[in-house]
């Protein structure tokens, strides 16, 4: 008669409960199970023979494959995707299983096979794009897109040594030439290039057409070990003077050795800096700037259009023009072309835009460039009578805010809602500008370029009153 088994590997007890390998996985990893007690990996017989196998066998839902986890956690990043961010691969769930954001549930451990509401309670992490830049390493497509650039110009980062592989994966192609080793690059040392380098015109470098040479194709690669930067390039990448990391290094005891120079112009390793300005929070790894979101009057009622990396562009003046640009899908860029290209162009409800108030425009917004860049992505630029340019209303349906611009500075007694320009709308209880009252006042856009404009025009407090000229 054989010796009973006294400690049980992952298999084992879930062989001894009847359940799948997978679920005793999950429930050891989610904590259903207690933690192995008999070594690493290793469970008494009395721990096995405690646990709920009924329990243990109703935790696992699926488990589902890298691929659909991976598809899943892609829709979580936005669709469509945010400009300069790639797709999330089967390979980057198993970058997520080693960092112990996943539990390991079977198949290969590459592209492992995952439990579905993990993978759901992951999409909804609003740090989510963050994880990914620190835990899954990008391949050289795949770096170019977090970047924002052609393949080719990422070569020409690599030939300049600006960036190292921090890893490789073997790729077997096939019918294309079989085994090939792939170099991988640290999503977090991409996502800094644009800080670390604030010499480099990067917009030109994103936007440069297909087919035209790389604009760092003239630039002098870096000598190994040579990759060197001097204290006003430091305050230039935290966005500081030279006093000021003049002042870091004094009082800093960790702050980097020079690694030549002079005691005047001393140089340090470029990064070994970036990794103490990270750790002392004089940097930030750049994220996403937020999409614009304008919401358009159509034939079919209102449409919703997004850019991405917008520029917003406010003229000084009434008679120029107001611009924004932006990175579109063809499908958003196709509909906003076809809104725009009536005989009095499209009305915008509603545009919110980083840095701006919600804006409207009642009317004359048009396309005036579609630009497609070298890395294949697709640019607008819309314009409008800058003297259009409105506030929009608080609603999110939008349209323009008319207010009033009174002649005589509301007194304190005074309940409408007042506008920084001086404007106000008035509401009917108002002593001063209600209904009864009839004040004077000439009637625009809320928040536009013409309240400047308006304001500068008032030659009395007596003056007449301007009919409504919008």
């Amino acid at each position: 008669m054989s010796k009973p088994r006294e400690f049980y590997d992952e298999r084992a007890a879930a062989g001894r409960l009847g359940v799948s390998v997978a679920a005793w996985r999950w429930a050891a990893g989610s904590g259903l199970v207690p933690p192995a007690d008999a070594g690493p990996g290793q469970w008494s017989r009395s721990t096995v023979d405690a646990v709920d196998a009924e329990g243990v066998r109703a935790a696992l839902h699926g488990p589902i494959g890298a691929g659909t986890a991976a598809d899943r956690l892609t829709e979580a990043l936005g669709m469509p995707l945010p400009r300069y961010r790639p797709r999330v691969t089967a390979a980057a769930v198993g970058h997520l299983v080693k960092a112990g954001l996943l539990v390991w549930l079977g198949g290969d451990t590459v592209c492992p096979d995952v439990h579905p509401d993990q993978v759901a309670a992951l999409a909804r992490r609003r740090d989510l794009p963050a994880l990914l830049d620190r835990h899954v390493p990008l391949g050289p497509d795949q770096a170019a897109i977090r970047l924002g650039v052609r393949r080719a110009d990422y070569d020409q980062i690599i030939r300049l040594g600006w960036i190292s592989p921090v890893d490789s994966v073997t790729i077997d192609y096939k019918s294309h030439g079989g085994l090939t080793t792939v170099p991988l690059y640290s999503a977090i040392d991409i996502a800094l290039l644009p800080v670390l380098r604030p010499g480099v015109d990067w917009e030109a470098v994103r936007t440069v057409a297909a087919g035209r040479r790389s604009p760092l194709a003239g630039l002098t690669p870096v000598i190994p070990g040579q990759d060197v930067v001097l204290l006003a390039e430091i305050g230039r990448i935290a966005g500081v003077g030279r006093a000021a990391v003049v002042n870091w290094r004094r009082k800093q005891a960790d702050f980097p050795d020079p690694v030549g120079g002079t005691d005047t112009h001393p140089e340090f390793d470029r990064r070994a800096m970036a990794a103490w300005l990270l750790d002392h929070d004089k940097i930030e790894i750049p994220s996403e700037v937020p999409p614009a979101m304008l919401l358009l009057d159509g034939p079919e009622g209102t449409t919703r259009i997004r850019l991405d990396g917008p520029l917003l562009a406010l003229a000084d003046d009434a008679e120029e023009e107001d611009r924004l640009s932006g990175w579109s899908t063809d499908d958003d860029a196709d509909t906003l072309a076809e809104l725009a290209a009536g005989e009095y162009g499209a009305s915008l409800r509603r545009l919110t835009v980083p840095g701006a108030i919600p804006l409207a425009v009642p009317g004359e917004v048009r396309v005036i460039d579609r630009f497609r860049s070298g890395s294949g992505g697709l640019r607008m630029t819309l314009a409008w009578p800058a003297g259009l340019r409105g506030a929009a209303s608080d609603g999110q349906t939008g349209g323009v805010v008319r207010h009033g611009l009174a002649y005589a500075a509301p007194g304190e007694a005074c309940v409408c809602k007042r506008y920084d320009c001086g404007g106000i709308v008035p509401v009917n209880w108002c002593q001063e500008h209600g209904a009864s009252a009839e004040p004077v006042m000439e009637w625009h856009p809320g928040g536009g370029i013409r309240c400047t404009d308006l304001a500068r025009s008032r030659t009395s407090p007596t003056a007449a009153a301007v009919p409504p000229s919008l």
